[in-house]
């Protein structure tokens, strides 16, 4: 699922002021699940924002549709879109384009950043597991990504820096390709670890994961 995270308050309070209605719209799929962008965080990010401007003037409505990235549910917003003077979008990066697509003339303005494509390991915590990068290997390294997994990206095999099984970039990042060779070799698969792919032009970048506020506690206690 696409994981997310809210954006700093300050920052969301500089870009809706100056409006006089404001519409925050959350979605009920995969920002909702990672806890950034549901009905729960639209009424607690809307008391934060009323707090903010209690002497402003500033209205701020409600909405949650299922998906913003659907044009079918984005419809449910039709009859309200003028009430308002801009949008507060509470989606991943393509439920805002597509806000924003079909009501052109309004200002659609994120609430989230986007993070990455993950799992869920447990309530309040993500981790990344695919960065989408169009040339799926999968198959060939025993379902372990190399893009997203290995530090380095490295798409054709390890580096020789692995540091008693772990990462020589980042000791707390296990070896990606070492994982590799484990599964394929538990597969009778080996052969595979020398096919040769064409390599993807990545930025080197340790797998990323989310812990939303208010769960790091928890999951310091699950890591320990």
């Amino acid at each position: 699922m696409i994981v997310a995270e809210r954006k700093p308050f300050d920052e969301i309070r500089n870009m809706v002021s100056g409006y006089k209605k404001v519409l925050t719209v959350g979605c009920g799929t995969c920002v909702a699940v990672c806890l950034a962008g549901g009905s729960k965080e639209v009424e607690t990010l809307n008391a934060e924002l009323n707090l903010a401007f209690r002497n402003d003037g500033i209205e701020f409505g409600a909405e949650t549709l299922e998906r913003q990235c659907d044009m079918e549910f984005l419809a449910e917003l039709d009859t309200k879109a003028d009430q308002y003077d801009a949008f507060l979008s509470m989606a991943c990066g393509a439920g805002i384009q597509f806000l924003a697509e079909r009501f052109s003339g309004k200002p659609v303005l994120p609430a989230v950043n986007t993070s990455f494509i993950g799992v869920n390991l447990d309530v309040g915590w993500y981790e990344e597991k695919c960065r989408a990068c169009g040339q799926c290997v999968l198959a060939m390294t025993g379902g372990v990504c190399p893009v997203t997994m290995c530090a380095k990206s490295l798409f054709n095999g390890p580096c020789g820096g692995t540091n008693k099984t772990s990462c020589e970039i980042h000791a707390d990042q296990p070896c990606a390709w070492l994982k590799i060779y484990e599964r394929l070799s538990g597969q009778g698969r080996l052969d595979q670890i020398m096919t040769v792919s064409p390599p993807n032009d990545w930025s080197n970048q340790k797998p990323r994961k989310v812990i939303q506020p208010g769960y790091e506690e928890r999951v310091k206690a699950m890591q320990s």
